[in-house]
């Protein structure tokens, strides 16, 4: 369950930094309420996870799910550019991510 609480915990980071770009400097409030329910939801989730899993992995996933899914949401929604140097970035993060599931 720990991982689950995690994948959940990283989803969440990825949807408060959609919101976080939307409040535009918290000056909306429905995007900055929905960016502050998120990182709150988020952290929440990060801290069941801990329980069980040791921290340095739990940031390390966290933040990997969080960079990830923010460059393919900038990708597929808000037009940032595809590129090899981008990809292979975030390939080697999620790499990374992976390394550290199979040594917990």
């Amino acid at each position: 369950m720990p991982w689950v609480w995690l994948a959940i915990a990283g989803t969440l980071e990825v949807a408060w930094v959609v919101f976080l770009k939307r409040t535009d400097g918290f000056s909306r409030l429905l995007p900055s309420v929905a960016c502050i329910a998120a990182m709150a939801g988020s952290f929440w989730c990060m801290s069941q996870s801990l329980r069980a899993l040791p921290m340095g992995t739990v940031y390390a996933v966290w933040t990997g799910i969080g960079a990830a899914g923010g460059l393919f949401w900038g990708i597929a929604v808000e037009g940032e550019p595809l590129t090899a140097v981008r990809i292979t970035g975030v390939a080697l993060i999620l790499a990374g991510v992976a390394g550290l599931k199979l040594g917990s």
